[in-house]
């Protein structure tokens, strides 16, 4: 594996009017990669597992010595990339590889302005993933990323830009989510369809929805139909979930205020 270099310093040796010699430092900073993240404050990003230096066994059992057995909302499964989504792919050493990359002026950003997304401006340089599940880059045209990781895309990527390239390392950034979605409907002051944008209960999503109007009788049903998207955990089914706000007020059945998954159907009765 190639060390990535951090920076890179040079010496200038020039002549003044009197014929001595002046000597001039150069110094230029290459960590582009952490920079971008940085300034473009992106949510996920991933690198080829081949050249990763920690594999997953090793960053679970150092962040288990550190957290426990603690777990966190969201953290079951890796994201899986879905239609609409805005992703950033690119090559050490060769930069973006998106062939029309997004504006930020419509397309999915749009899109997500429209559904409460709050768009943002890190959206430069990204590629949309369009209704048939593809992004188009350089050198490799159209691809189907739907339903893969970051980490999937990434080895992916580097298998076919092996062909391009010697050794590529690649990036897979996920710069803006606009495919995880899920809806509110019936007894509810601003009945819609909502981004899945941080880990959010049943509780939680009523309650950004304006709550209940007051004709409301507390009963709730969640509709898990899933969105769409087949992950390699198999999550194809539909099932049902009842929630009765009434019981969560007596401290009853608290366990029965799940969190929401993309794709889920809420209904107030």
């Amino acid at each position: 594996m190639q060390e990535l270099p951090y920076a890179t310093v040079s010496i200038l040796i020039e002549e003044n009017s009197m014929g001595k010699p002046i000597f001039t430092l150069h110094v230029t900073i290459v960590a582009l990669a952490v920079l971008l993240l940085t300034v473009c404050g992106n949510v996920f990003a991933a690198q080829s597992t081949a050249d990763a230096v920690a594999d997953v066994a090793t960053k679970e059992q150092l962040r288990k010595e550190i957290l426990g057995d603690a777990i966190f909302p969201g953290e079951d499964a890796e994201y899986v990339i879905g239609y609409g989504d805005m992703l950033g792919v690119s090559i050490y050493g060769e930069g973006n590889m998106a062939a029309a990359p997004s504006t930020g002026a419509t397309g999915a950003t749009g899109a997500a302005e429209q559904q409460g997304g709050g768009a943002s401006a890190n959206t430069a340089g990204g590629v949309v993933v369009r209704m048939d599940g593809r992004i188009s880059l350089l050198h490799v045209g159209d691809v189907n990323v739907v339903g893969m990781t970051l980490t999937q895309v990434a080895d992916y990527l580097k298998k076919l830009y092996a062909t391009v390239y010697a050794d590529p390392v690649i990036t897979a950034v996920l710069m803006q989510s606009n495919s995880r979605r899920y809806t509110v409907m019936g007894q509810v002051n601003e009945p819609g369809v909502f981004p899945l944008d941080y880990p959010i209960t049943i509780v939680q999503s009523i309650a950004r929805s304006g709550g209940f109007t007051e004709w409301a009788k507390h009963d709730i049903t969640v509709v898990r139909a899933g969105d769409g998207v087949k992950t390699a955990a198999g999550e194809d089914g539909k099932n049902t979930i009842k929630f009765d706000y009434d019981d969560l007020v007596k401290g009853k059945k608290l366990d029965k205020n799940v969190y929401i998954k993309s794709g889920d159907i809420i209904i107030v009765h």
